[in-house]
């Protein structure tokens, strides 16, 4: 295994040690999702100068999911809870050694025009072995 494998490694199981996870699955009907896609490829590329993806109707649907349970996008400090007025999602996009993940600041105040071109910005950045 590399080094670097090796220390990814070690970090997850760190991770795993000292933090809370769950994961789940769901599946989910996407046929709307796709009919909505096709219907306006087209038009979006035009006004947008970018595809209209999937990941930008998945982060507008986590940014509407956070702001109707806030407790999930709060966090605790010392005896408090936090509640943010906020949603930073985390995405991940391909780097030449793997997948990073960097973070869309204020999702809530982006259209999924917007979404897009900041997916594709680290997208580039990441291809290019800049930090998004």
């Amino acid at each position: 295994m590399s080094r670097m494998r090796q220390r990814i490694a070690e970090r997850l199981k760190e991770s795993q040690e000292t933090n809370a996870a769950l994961t789940t699955f769901n599946e989910i009907d996407c046929s709307g999702m796709m009919a909505l896609r096709k219907k306006y490829q087209d038009e979006f590329v035009a006004k947008h100068g970018t595809k209209l993806g999937f990941m930008s109707m998945f982060v507008r649907a986590s940014v509407a999911a956070l702001q109707d349970q806030p407790a999930v996008n709060a966090s605790i400090d010392g005896q408090e809870i936090v509640f943010k007025d906020y949603c930073d999602i985390s995405v991940a996009v391909a780097a030449p050694k793997g997948l990073v993940t960097p973070v869309i600041r204020n999702a809530e105040a982006m259209s999924c025009a917007d979404i897009e071109k900041t997916i594709a910005m680290y997208g580039a950045k990441a291809k290019q072995g800049q930090s998004p």
